[in-house]
């Protein structure tokens, strides 16, 4: 065994000397291999991490949120449908939830109002609770006026009590929190109506079927389940992440076809490298072994320096030249940093796919190089 590594060792200070000959032409394919794994891993990680905080952020989300149909279209919640809902078995909790969409004309973005149900954060009558991206959108701060244009004309001036933690923006980033009766005079909301209901239920295994059930005593209502929207976030993060591929398909086609001319085509003084080789005494195993090494190192420097640049990248620097892509469009964009999170099978899966290709390409002109006579490889 001992003796094994110490050639294997060998072989791979001679491909390392091999390579340094040839070094302009390495660089140049090195460079743009790290490039493309650079992008790919970028995509790979930052879909992947906005998968996994959106998970997060769903996981204390209601398991059954039920909306009334009018005409295919979401309408308030009357007075009755909690009590109705209260009567199915196998619903634990149950609370009606307020909130609405405001266009905003001096910024041009939609806030999102709400009035908190939990009563760890109370808000008092004239007085809101912003998000961090309105607050650097308006310029506002703990104790300044803000007036805001009803759908019916009038016109509501509040007081910002406090802004919420720079930690929540992900989702907190467009909100504006108020008591109940100043949400109810600002959309003209009747008194026992609500947005819709939020649920939670005895035995989670049970959620599917409690859905039915509503769906059943309910006819005019939509149930729509937590798993449901997890899914639709992921479809939603796997739509823009082909987006990207597709958009840079060029590029890797480019790459791939210069891979496989670099890989598959041996330059003349390759060619002449391997007759003297053969000539004084290397076998066709080792000659075939030593340009493995020199297509694995290549591939596998390019894979290593390529995802560590886009881990930095997603990471350390909001994966910048993606964002607007995968993140999506929007006037008030939360800035919030990403928690590093590598999924093990995407990385092996990205491994496969650009080490190893490039690495084998190489075997088969090799192979027909190193079986032929030496003489006759020299003499090209």
């Amino acid at each position: 065994m001992k003796q094994w590594i110490e050639k294997q060792r060998y072989l791979i200070d001679f491909t390392l000397a091999s390579l340094a000959r040839r070094k302009t032409r390495n660089l140049g394919l090195l460079g743009v291999y790290t490039l493309l794994v650079f992008v790919l891993a970028s995509v790979a990680l930052y879909t992947h991490a906005l998968r996994v905080e959106a998970a997060k952020v769903l996981a204390a989300s209601p398991e059954v949120i039920l909306q009334r149909l009018v005409a295919g279209r979401h309408d308030l919640i009357p007075p009755g449908y909690l009590e109705k809902v209260g009567r199915i078995r196998g619903v634990q909790k149950r609370e009606g939830r307020l909130w609405g969409y405001y266009y905003d004309a001096v910024v041009k973005a939609n806030y999102t109002f709400m009035v908190p149900n939990d009563g760890t954060m109370a808000v008092k009558r004239g007085e809101i609770i912003v998000g961090p991206a309105l607050e650097r959108s308006r310029g506002l701060a703990a104790g300044n006026g803000i007036s805001f244009r009803s759908y019916s004309g009038k016109l509501h001036t509040f007081i910002v009590e406090a802004v919420l933690p720079q930690a929540s923006e992900l989702v907190s980033a467009d909100l504006v929190l108020m008591h109940e009766e100043d949400f109810r005079a600002f959309f003209d909301y009747p008194a026992g109506h609500y947005t819709d209901i939020a649920l939670s239920v005895a035995n989670p295994q049970e959620v599917r079927n409690v859905a039915l059930k509503l769906a059943a005593a309910l006819p005019d209502s939509r149930p729509i389940l937590r798993d449901e929207v997890l899914r639709t976030y992921a479809s939603i993060f796997d739509w823009r992440e082909g987006i990207v591929l597709a958009l840079l398909s060029a590029a890797i086609l480019a790459f791939g076809i210069l891979a496989w001319e670099k890989a598959s085509g041996l330059s003349a003084d390759e060619k002449r490298e391997i007759g003297i080789l053969k000539a004084i005494g290397w076998e066709t195993g080792d000659v075939i072994k030593m340009k493995f090494w020199e297509g694995l190192l290549i591939s596998l420097t390019a894979f290593l320096v390529g995802f560590v640049a886009a881990y930095v990248h997603v990471f350390y620097f909001a994966a910048e030249l993606f964002e607007p892509v995968l993140k999506g469009w929007a006037v008030l964009y939360p800035r919030f940093q990403l928690t590093p999170h590598v999924d093990g099978l995407q990385v092996a899966t990205l491994f496969f796919f650009t080490v190893f290709p490039y690495a084998a390409a190489v075997l088969v002109p090799i192979w027909k190089a190193a079986i032929t006579d030496p003489d006759a490889v020299m003499r090209g």
